[in-house]
């Protein structure tokens, strides 16, 4: 499974974003998808989460604010609304050979390369 984020780029406070993973290899209607962020001199941290039931789940600082979503077996998404400075980092989608979520990193079996999203004040 391969996995191939876009989607990042430079937006002002209160902008918003769309992210994509797209998943080539197999399909992965079967695998919960998760989407995860490292700022520089920071651990990498739990964003967003789908299950291979459509449930999700999300980090306290995001809720509200970002939603996760999958229209098939190979894409994932992430729409990032009033975004903040705070949200500036590399994020990064992965999949789990599970249906079911979890927001611990070590629980995912395939990660993408990352794409950058820069929030200014």
């Amino acid at each position: 499974v391969q996995l191939q984020a876009s989607g990042g780029g430079f937006v002002q406070a209160g902008g918003s974003l769309r992210l994509s993973c797209a998943a080539s290899g197999r399909t992965l209607s079967t695998y919960a998808m998760g989407w995860f962020r490292q700022a520089p001199g920071k651990e990498r941290e739990f964003v967003a989460a789908i299950g291979g039931s459509s449930r999700s789940s999300y980090a306290d600082s995001v809720k509200g604010r970002f939603a996760i979503s999958r229209d098939n077996a190979k894409n994932t998404y992430l729409q990032m609304n009033s975004l903040k400075p705070e949200d500036t980092a590399v994020y990064y989608c992965a999949a789990r050979a599970s249906p079911l979520l979890t927001t611990t990193p070590i629980s995912y079996d395939y990660w993408g390369q990352g794409t950058l999203v820069t929030v200014s004040s």
